[in-house]
């Protein structure tokens, strides 16, 4: 039986930081298409205006703080919904192609993260490499 090759704690908490930070980052850019199809689709179709329908379930003063139609509608100006609506597919496409992306991102990261359990599981005494003036470092 071969033996495992032991990686400091120190590179697998590297690897784990690079990861999360790469999560981060893909996740930012997920928010940014799906935020970019809500507008495509907003100046498409334009949904109903709030408060339609709520006089009598809102107080008084949260009633006079919803915003005007004309008010929502200038969030959206500057979108030509007709040009607009046929990107729809290319960021659908894009939004799969980076959620797959980040599935492998979080597989990669619990995978790293387990080879750091069980190393310190199986070594305590292997975190006292992140001390400083461990060997190695310094």
């Amino acid at each position: 039986m071969t033996s495992r090759v032991e990686h400091p704690v120190h590179d697998l908490r590297q690897e784990r930081r690079a990861l999360r930070a790469e999560r981060a980052r893909v996740g930012w850019w997920r928010r940014v298409v799906r935020a970019r199809m809500d507008l495509v689709v907003a100046s498409a179709a334009r949904p109903d205006d709030l408060g339609a329908g709520m006089t009598f379930s809102l107080p008084v003063d949260v009633a006079l703080e919803v915003p005007r139609p004309a008010e929502l509608q200038r969030a959206l100006d500057g979108t030509d919904a007709g040009r607009e609506v046929g990107v729809l597919p290319a960021l659908r496409d894009l939004d799969a192609r980076l959620a797959r992306y980040e599935e492998g991102v979080e597989q990669a990261l619990r995978r790293v993260t387990d080879r750091l359990v069980e190393r310190v599981a199986r070594d305590p005494g292997a975190m006292t490499e992140l001390l400083p003036g461990a060997a190695g470092h310094g």
